[in-house]
């Protein structure tokens, strides 16, 4: 369930910017009751990032522009492959607001004519306007686990300290697929690679973490040596 401030970012991004007046009342039916149900995201995430891919998902699912909306989105994370700067820049606090309202620009072009309904573009600038910028490559990445909720998926999140070989990967998946983690789901493996860890793995199945890291074991062992000391 979105929080008050998750309606409320869905209202705007799903919302042209312009006042409307009227004199009347509306009347909600069961058909509007049902489509306001359909709107909610499939699971709830959790984080700024989390609640502004809330209620993204959520304008995007009210104004049936779900699929353009990820797409657009699917561009974006592309210009973050492309420029690895990119999320340094976007978070910078000497940001003015001429510089947001170019970079919005910017981000716009990539997506082309992808944003039918310009859903993401009323949330770049919300986003430009809370000075939430920072956090737009962590938004696609949970818009993505969202997406793949929908259609009955669950992401599999595998992170080494290296490269894994795509063999590596299949069996991962196959050993998960069969045990209880995959709550019968598809799964859906995302490979990342964090050196930090030092070695093994970290493996995520929706909201579960098995860490089977070096870093892990060592900051095990340095907890039991402390506390033996």
């Amino acid at each position: 369930m979105l929080s008050r401030q998750g309606r409320s970012l869905a209202f705007r991004f799903a919302s042209p910017r312009t006042q409307v007046t009227t004199n009347t009342l509306p009347t909600r039916s069961y058909a509007q009751a049902a489509s306001i149900q359909d709107a909610r995201p499939p699971i709830a995430l959790y984080g700024i990032d989390g609640t502004y891919a809330s209620a993204l998902y959520t304008a995007a699912a009210k104004t049936s522009s779900l699929d353009s909306t990820s797409k657009s989105l699917s561009a974006l994370t592309d210009v973050f492959k492309k420029d690895l700067r990119l999320s340094k820049i976007l978070g910078a606090p000497t940001l003015t607001q001429h510089d947001k309202s170019q970079i919005v620009q910017e981000l716009q072009k990539h997506m082309g004519g992808l944003d039918k309904n310009d859903t993401v573009k009323n949330f770049l600038r919300t986003l430009a306007e809370n000075n939430r910028l920072g956090i737009l490559q962590d938004v696609c990445e949970k818009f993505v686990t969202l997406m793949g909720a929908a259609r009955g998926e669950i992401d599999l999140v595998v992170t080494s300290a290296s490269k894994l070989d795509s063999k590596v990967l299949q069996r991962l998946e196959t050993a998960v697929a069969k045990s209880e983690y995959s709550q019968g789901k598809k799964l859906k493996v995302v490979s990342k690679v964090n050196p930090d860890i030092m070695g093994g793995l970290i493996v995520e199945i929706g909201d579960r973490t098995i860490d089977l890291s070096v870093s892990a074991k060592i900051s095990k062992m340095n907890k039991l040596l402390t506390d033996t000391l």
